[in-house]
This record gives C-alpha cells, structure tokens and sequence, in this order.
C-alpha cells in the first residue's frame, strides 16, 4: 500500500504516529478478497468501532448544548447528524475516496463515490484517529468536522418532511418529478424537481432518487417559499 496521506493530515489537524491505521481505515473488503489477503484488515472493524465512538461523542455534545430539548428531540437532532448523507457529504469534502483500496471491479463501479461506503470511510477514520491517538483527538475530529453548523444539517435531514407538512397546512398538491436518470446501474444520477400546487419550483440531483427528492424539497422551502423556521 503506498497512499500518501500528507495532505489529508493536514486537513483534519492529526499527525498519525503509525499511518498502517490509514491504510486498514480505507481498505475495502472487496480488495481484501480480492488480493487474499487478512479480511480483518478491511475497514470494517474500525468503521464498527468509529461508529460507537461517533454516537457517544455526538450525543455528549447535544446532551449539554441543548439543554433545554427533550429526549425525543435529541434523537431526532442525532440522527440528522449521523446520518448517510450528511457523513458522505463530509467524506467527499475531504476527498476520502481518493484513499480508498479497492478491487478493480469495485472501483469501476463507482465504489470510491458510493454514499453508503464514504459514510463508512467516515466512520473508520474516526476508528484510526481513535485507536492511534485516543479519545480526545477522536472528539477534536468530530468537533471540526461534523458539529458544525447543526441547524443547516438538521434543516436538510428535515426537509422531504417538512415540506409535506407545509403542503398538508395549506391543502397543497406536492409532487416530485423524475426528470433524468443517467449513469450506469452502479453509478446513477437522478434529477428531480417539486411541483408544488400545480407550479415548477427547485430540482436537485442525487446518486439516488430519495437523495435527489431530498434536495430538491430543501431548495424549495429555502428557495422558493423562504420560509424562516421549518
């Protein structure tokens, strides 16, 4: 294995003592079959890892900075920030697919930009920086990284929801159209756009179509209606 993680390093403010934890933290299975080598050296013991250590941190934070919300609310607000997208959307800024070891044929179908496995790669990174440096450099990470601008990431989680709710109140037909799917079976893109009380407003696209709807509600409501609080 020969990735250079300089500049990843760089980025996330942790200098690894011991860089192997990088290389098994982006070790796909399918590389390991692939080139028969140890299965317990793909990612997936760190991501089982990172992902405990991820809830736990996540809600330390929102037990004390939200004193005031029950805990209903709390799992909700939760959910919105550990979620595929929003732990994808983190990996892709951070280019963490380019890392990635895979098969050829994991690879070639789009493996390295796959939601499900960025969101893993997320995770399993937290599980290195963990393991190698302990859990105040693991809590520094999703400080940065993930606790961030809370309210913008619960507003996207929310949106497909918040939407319908808006369309319920005001007796608003709501639908959601297909307009494109390109792109190999592995590898599609969707594009959809909201027709809210019989007018065209915002599109978004996705890898799939949930995703894309998703975006395209959360365009409207912050595009189109302007709505202050939703």
């Amino acid at each position: 294995m020969g990735n250079d993680y300089k500049e990843l390093q760089d980025i996330i403010g942790y200098q690894f003592k011991n860089t192997n934890h990088l290389d098994i933290a982006f070790t796909h299975k399918s590389y390991t079959n692939e080139k028969m080598v140890n299965k317990r050296e793909s990612y997936e013991r760190y991501e089982f890892l990172g992902d405990a250590i991820l809830e736990v941190l996540v809600s330390e934070y929102l037990f004390y900075a939200y004193p005031e919300k029950p805990e209903g609310e709390l799992t909700k607000l939760r959910a919105s920030l550990v979620c595929e997208f929003t732990l994808s959307k983190i990996s892709r800024e951070l280019k963490l697919g380019e890392y990635g070891y895979f098969s050829k044929g994991e690879k070639l179908t789009g493996g390295n930009n796959r939601d499900s496995i960025l969101c893993d790669f997320f995770e399993s990174l937290l599980g290195a920086i963990y393991i190698d440096g302990g859990a105040e450099e693991a809590k520094k990470f999703v400080s940065k990284f993930l606790l961030t601008d809370i309210e913008h990431k619960k507003r996207f989680h929310d949106s497909k929801s918040s939407l319908q709710e808006y369309a319920q109140k005001h007796d608003k037909k709501l639908e959601y159209i297909l307009d494109s799917e390109e792109g190999p079976d592995h590898n599609k893109i969707y594009k959809v756009h909201v027709v809210f009380d019989g007018q065209h407003m915002a599109s978004g696209t996705g890898h799939s179509r949930k995703s894309a709807e998703q975006t395209a509600a959360y365009n409207t409501l912050n595009e189109y209606l302007k709505l202050q609080e939703w």
